[in-house]
């Protein structure tokens, strides 16, 4: 495979050479268009791919039929699965509007919009509403996907591992609202966190942006930015999952095993709150934190700032006396019961937890000895964050902070730039070596559980941050390229968000899509992508990992959904159609 994935420069000149000298250069009917299938931006990159190898010109119409662009195929390149890919650069396109390219015998339609992206930021977005627990998700903001409040959370029962002074076990607790985590029904600390985390530093850079954005939610007439409404619907519920007694924080609230696929309302398993962990804890403290700071000024949430600041604290507080406290879900079941036996969200290294959390603390405080914490642990290299790994999202306030901080404190962040900008200049790099041009999908290692959020959108997440200081557009244009491929710039030519392009996710594993009787599949969510590890056993009829995805309900290694998933397609969506637009 690494011998093939070599095959280019010369090589792979003469090959094509000799395929176009035995060949006229037409293309048979079923050949694969790849591009962007929601289209392109008047001044950003335009390239779509043909799935074969080609040497011709092309053509591009307008409505009108005339032509407006001609051209020449670029440079074939061998891609993993071993079939050539050909781009078709129509960068030179800048004037909106709805075009053809008619290359090889066969035409392709796409558009050229100011605002390309204006949907798929709203509907990627709302989704989250959709994942509301407790509450009805009403027909005049969800149309045909409305749907009877489920899991009200009003009686969640201790778990023996929870036990704590003044909680037994059995004891009954409110723990309403918040989001459902994923394809399944239950709520997770470490996950919620990351999700809200990667948000906000989201709406931090662009709050014009998302202060202009209507997502039809019951909130969106409270003169507050939907994104924040939504974000508050899930850390009203976080709060209740801190211990009043000792200020540590429940790892998740879960039923002990996963529900069938049927809607939240036929649910009948009890839920509990289970073990406190020390990175659930730091997760906590470190969003509460942020969150104190954004919404200060949010008078709608009266106190929420000073009350999530006190529960950070505590919180984090709890977490330094109890380091090492790590969820192991199979130990916890050799010792209590009910055995639980849902997502386990299990980490062993809490040093990124701790780093994001003394950050935003320190951030939101003022405290110096937060800033010692934070300060002692500081990464010397970057990495764009996973629910497992945050250290990003501090490092990235760390940057934020340089322009406004104290003279230190603008030390420290310069020194993160730089180390930003290293891993976003390896992204551009690497996007001229692979068979589609982008940062992402060149290696093998690329295609696993989650890859489209934590491979592909997550490092294109990074990319637009660089471009924000720096405005170089070699940064935006390789993050757009990992956007095109999300969206069909890739060997499969498969959009892998629902709702949305002409060959998109129709069937992804998620039970409210699932049992809800609809055919259409809730709009707007971002599968996790192809998987080379196929751990749900199915049949994928190839071991090639670029091309192990299934649009299938079974396929929860390849076409789940999830929260910390969907927070890379609002966070990328949002900077990219934000510094895309003329200005």
């Amino acid at each position: 495979m690494k011998n093939t994935i070599l095959l280019s420069g010369a090589v792979a000149s003469l090959l094509i050479t000799a395929m176009t000298a035995c060949n006229q250069p037409t293309l048979s009917p079923d050949t694969q268009i790849l591009a962007n299938q929601i289209g392109f931006y008047p001044n950003q990159e335009k390239v779509i791919f043909l799935d074969t190898a080609l040497n011709a010109s092309f053509s591009v119409f307008d409505q009108n039929g005339k032509i407006v662009l001609k051209g020449q195929t670029g440079q074939s390149k061998l891609s993993n699965s071993n079939r050539f890919r050909t781009p078709v650069d129509i960068s030179e396109l800048k004037v909106a509007g709805d075009y053809t390219l008619k290359i090889g015998g066969l035409d392709y339609k796409f558009s050229v919009k100011d605002d390309l992206l204006k949907d798929l930021a709203v509907a990627s977005l709302k989704a989250f509403y959709y994942q509301r627990t407790g509450v009805a998700i009403d027909e005049p903001y969800a149309k045909e996907w409305s749907r009877p409040a489920g899991h009200l959370d009003d009686k969640v029962m201790i778990h023996p591992s929870a036990v704590s002074k003044g909680r037994k076990a059995g004891d009954i607790i409110s723990s309403q609202f918040g989001w459902y985590d994923a394809g399944d029904y239950n709520k997770y600390i470490v996950n919620s966190a990351y999700t809200i985390g990667m948000i906000l530093s989201t709406y931090e850079i662009i709050p014009d942006y998302f202060a202009n954005q209507n997502v039809d939610i019951p909130e969106s007439s409270n003169n507050i930015p939907d994104v924040l409404d939504e974000m508050m619907f899930n850390m009203k519920w976080m709060l209740t999952m801190q211990d009043p007694a000792d200020g540590g924080v429940y790892h998740k609230l879960t039923t002990p095993s996963f529900e069938a696929f049927v809607m939240p309302s036929e649910c009948k398993q009890q839920r509990y709150v289970v073990a406190k962990s020390s990175p659930a804890s730091y997760d906590f403290a470190a969003l509460m934190a942020m969150a104190s700071r954004i919404y200060s000024n949010e008078e709608l949430y009266g106190d929420f700032s000073k009350k999530a600041l006190d529960a950070a604290k505590k919180a984090y507080a709890w977490a330094e006396s109890n380091k090492g406290t790590f969820y192991f879900q199979f130990k916890m079941n050799e010792k209590f019961d009910p055995d639980v036996t849902t997502g386990a969200y299990d980490d062993i290294n809490e040093s990124d937890e701790r780093f994001w959390a003394a950050t935003e603390l320190y951030l939101a405080s003022g405290d110096e000895n937060y800033r010692s914490d934070a300060v002692a642990i500081i990464p010397n290299c970057y990495k764009t964050s996973t629910w497992g790994n945050l250290a990003s999202l501090g490092q990235w306030q760390w940057i934020r902070n340089a322009a406004t901080g104290n003279e230190a404190d603008k030390e420290i962040g310069e020194a993160q730039t730089k180390l930003l900008q290293q891993y976003a200049d390896s992204l551009v790099d690497v996007a001229l070596t692979t068979p589609f041009a982008t940062p992402y999908g060149g290696s093998p290692m690329n295609f696993h559980w989650g890859c489209l959020s934590e491979s592909c959108a997550n490092p294109a997440i990074e990319l637009s941050r660089l471009f924000y200081l720096t405005k170089e557009q070699k940064y935006l244009t390789a993050a757009i390229e990992n956007m095109d491929y999300i969206l069909g710039r890739n060997p499969l030519g498969f959009c892998y968000v629902t709702g949305f392009g002409v060959n998109s996710t129709k069937h992804p594993h998620h039970r409210l899509s699932e049992a809800d009787g609809i055919e259409k599949p809730i709009p707007g969510f971002l599968a996790g992508g192809p998987n080379g590890g196929k751990q749900d056993g199915l049949d994928y009829k190839t071991d090639d990992p670029e091309l192990c995805f299934l649009d299938d309900v079974n396929s929860y290694a390849s076409n789940e959904i999830a929260i910390n998933w969907n927070a890379s397609l609002v966070s990328l969506t949002a900077l990219i159609d934000y510094f895309s637009q003329s200005k």
